[in-house]
Formats: C-alpha cells, structure tokens, sequence
C-alpha cells in the first residue's frame, strides 16, 4: 500500500514538470506580449478612417491653398490723346467700308510718370464708312474705326478710339464724330462758270460782230459752265500716306503692368508728311 501511494506521488510531480516545461516554451515561441499603451494605439483610428467615419472627405479638411495674387494694372483714361502717322493713303474713291488701316504712335504716352504707350506702337483699324462727294451737292466723307494697339513686345490690347485733327496737307477736316470729310471746291466752280461765260461772250462776238451777239455768246458760256459744275463730283476726302492724326480714347484701356516694363520712350519710322494740296474736282461725271 505504502508503495502504490509513492508511485502515484512520483507520477504527479513528473506531470508538473512537463506541464511546466511546455509552457514555457510555447511563451518562447509566442515573444512577450505587447505593452497596453501599443495596444491602444493600434486601436486608435486614423485620419482618414475618421474622415470617413464622420462623412467629411480628406480634401474638405486639408487646408486650403491661397489664391494666387491678380496683376496689377494701369489705366489709361478716358480721352487720352494718342498721335498716329498713317501708313496706306486712303481716298474716297476707291476706299470701301472694312479696308484696314494702318497707323503708328510718334509720341509716347505716359501714366504715373511711367511709359506705357512708346512711340513706334502699332494701331489698326478698318474704313466703316465711305461717300464720294456729290455732283451738285454734299462733301465727300470717310469714317475710321482704331481696334487694336500693338506695343513694341508684342503685347496687343484692344483699342476703341475715333480719329481727331488730322492734317492730310488739304482741306480735309474732322467733325465731333471723328469723321473725316473732304474739303469744298465752290472757288474752282465760280472760276469755271466765269471762263466759260467769257469764252462763249467772245465766240458770240467775233461770230455776230454785234453786242447782241456778245450777249447771247455769254449767256451760252454761262449755261455751259453750269453744266460742267453740275455734272462732276467735288474733292474727294484723301489722306495721304504720312498723314497725321490724333486718337481719342472712347473709353479706357487696361494694361498688365508686368507687360509695359518700358525703359525708354520708344521711336517711331520716319515718314515724309504729306504735300500741301490744293482740292481738285472730279472733272468726270462718273
């Protein structure tokens, strides 16, 4: 009895320590366990996991980036005068409304003491009216639109300017409107009526070798100097090449003030202006 109960105590201490061996080998295997605080940052949940919990989007909560600062830019007001040399002659009798013109600055204009506009700038614009002058009446007209400015670096703004003082070297004008009209001949004509009333008056004479003769001569003369008067066209409206004129700004133009950087006045071509002209009529009736 006193074996048996030995056997049996033996047989319980030898399962202790294999049960004791096992455990600690498989603690080996396994490597400790991590401490609390990891834990609960592996559970904690991360921006974008939150994001989504809450229904925002991660770009609604990222900051927003500023906006990128607008160019500063410089006025050139209402009613600056810009002088301009015509490059292509223009006249009424061959000029039809959307022909192009041509033009360049000759003087630099300036804002806040600063060039903006160099001489040697290029203007263009186009005919928007043309009217031959009338065989009894009325004076031959032109209209001119400026649409574009061409700076000497290429930068091109939109222009709307009317023409203003040209001087064609005739007796063009310019009323209110910027419209150019032709000048008058009414000298030319009275001349032409007074020839030709002395002319016929002497034909009558030597052919009726009488006063009354004379008379009736004139009176032919006269009728036929009318005629003549009537049946041609006055002065066209001309503008030469060379001439100058002055736009008037409409309204105001915007410049990029990266874009007029300029460091000098500029210069424009040098073109011969215009002759003086005396107006000469159309002496065809068509």
């Amino acid at each position: 009895m006193g074996s048996c109960l030995f056997v049996i105590g033996r047989a319980r201490v030898l399962l202790l320590l294999v049960l004791g061996l096992a455990t600690t080998v498989w603690a080996g295997q396994s490597g400790p366990l991590p401490p609390a605080d990891q834990d609960i940052a592996q559970e904690a949940p991360t921006h974008e996991a939150s994001s989504q919990i809450s229904g925002a989007s991660p770009a609604t909560l990222a900051p927003s980036k500023p906006a990128p600062p607008k160019t500063a830019r410089i006025e050139v007001p209402t009613g600056t005068h810009i002088p301009l040399v015509l490059h292509n002659a223009i006249s009424t009798r061959s000029a039809r409304a959307g022909d192009p013109v041509y033009f360049e600055t000759l003087f630099p204009v300036m804002v806040g003491g600063r060039v903006v506009i160099p001489a040697g700038s290029y203007v263009s614009g186009e005919i928007t009216e043309s009217k031959r002058a009338g065989r009894v009446k009325g004076r031959a007209k032109l209209m001119i639109k400026l649409t574009t400015m061409i700076l000497p670096n290429a930068y091109m703004v939109d222009l709307n300017a009317v023409p203003s003082g040209a001087g064609t070297g005739g007796g063009e004008s310019v009323d209110k409107e910027g419209k150019i009209i032709g000048d008058t001949d009414k000298a030319s004509d009275a001349g032409t009526v007074v020839k030709t009333t002395a002319a016929g008056a002497g034909i009558g004479a030597i052919a009726a070798r009488t006063g009354k003769g004379a008379g009736i001569g004139a009176g032919v003369g006269a009728a036929a100097g009318l005629a003549a008067v009537f049946l041609s066209r006055g002065p066209e409206a001309e503008m030469p090449r060379g001439t100058t004129l002055e736009a008037v700004l409409d309204r105001p133009i915007f410049l990029d003030a990266d874009k007029v950087q300029f460091t000098g006045p500029g210069q424009a071509s040098t073109l011969p202006g215009p002759p003086n002209r005396e107006p000469q009529r159309n002496r065809s009736p068509f």
